[in-house]
């Protein structure tokens, strides 16, 4: 006999063929009590559903896909397949009636990275490119934000030498005549699309550097972490070798660890980024004097 499934229901136990109850959720969850505003601007797309929904997950431990139905004013069905998709991915975590986030020592490779908030970070990589000057050297670490980052210097074409480790700012670079671009050596990861290991480092600390502009998995009191050991050397040994760094990061990372510490908050010099940070993370910037650039929300 075939098990009779109900459409209705979140889960069902095929072995026994009943469906299991709902266990109510413990700890911090974004509910109903916590949504926002109904939806006023018609139907949003799929691509700024699931920007909705990692941004939900910034905020919140769990997220519920009543709420999320209700607030993105599609179905319940619509917003499991997003979350199904968001978890294949790995920037979500499934759970029973919903999403949490996901382990501190996993993150998405870059390429499904560079799919969420960008918009955000196309606005930060245009505010960074500013900062740029004729004759600057700048090193440039690999992420998605990065990536960003050199599409609107490649724009602006300065006559500037860059020092990377990335594949993708090499490339998107080295079409700009006017841009003279140093490549790393190192081990290549097709995940990050860069290289890394002890032969970069090594690499990189023959040089000296006007800027280093690096990314992070997150941002908290403690300074920028980043889920990849290797991707945290290479962003320390710019941080060493650069006049100033700056840390390019959007607000959806606010106030959250990853694996691993890259330096301590002072060690910045500058944040640029979307949204400026809220409490007790945006007064430790403000009393470590870190030069906060908020990017402009539209595009030069």
């Amino acid at each position: 006999m075939r098990p009779r499934f109900n459409h209705s229901a979140d889960h069902v136990d095929v072995f026994s063929r009943r469906e299991v109850p709902q266990v109510p959720d413990c700890g911090p969850s974004y509910d109903r009590r916590l949504t926002m505003a109904p939806r006023t601007n018609g139907g949003l797309s799929k691509s700024e559903r699931h920007r909705r929904i990692v941004a939900a997950l910034g905020a919140h431990a769990t997220v519920r896909i009543s709420s999320l139905a209700a607030e993105f004013g599609v179905s319940a069905e619509t917003v499991r397949r997003d979350i199904d998709e968001l978890t294949r991915r790995g920037l979500v975590a499934r759970t029973y009636g919903g999403a949490a986030v996901t382990h501190v020592g996993v993150q998405p490779g870059v390429e499904d990275r560079d799919r969420i908030a960008v918009t955000e970070r196309a606005r930060i990589g245009a505010a960074a490119a500013a900062l740029v000057s004729a004759g600057d050297v700048i090193m440039v670490d690999s992420g998605s934000t990065t990536s960003h980052f050199a599409r609107a210097l490649a724009a602006r074409a300065p006559q500037v030498t860059v020092l990377t480790n990335s594949y993708t700012v090499a490339t998107i670079l080295s079409a700009v005549e006017s841009v003279r671009v140093i490549m790393c050596p190192g081990d290549f990861y097709a995940t990050e699309r860069g290289v890394y290991g002890p032969e970069t480092t090594a690499f990189l600390s023959r040089f000296h550097a006007d800027l280093a502009f690096i990314g992070a998995s997150a941002l908290s009191v403690e300074g920028p972490s980043d889920v990849e050991t290797r991707a945290s050397w290479v962003k320390r040994t710019m941080v060493e070798r650069a006049e100033r760094t700056l840390l390019l990061i959007d607000s959806g990372k606010f106030g959250k660890h990853h694996l691993e510490v890259v330096c301590p908050l002072r060690s910045l010099s500058g944040i640029v980024t979307d949204q400026p940070p809220p409490g007790e993370l945006g007064q430790a910037i403000n009393r470590a004097k870190i030069q906060l650039i908020v990017a402009p929300t539209t595009l030069k």
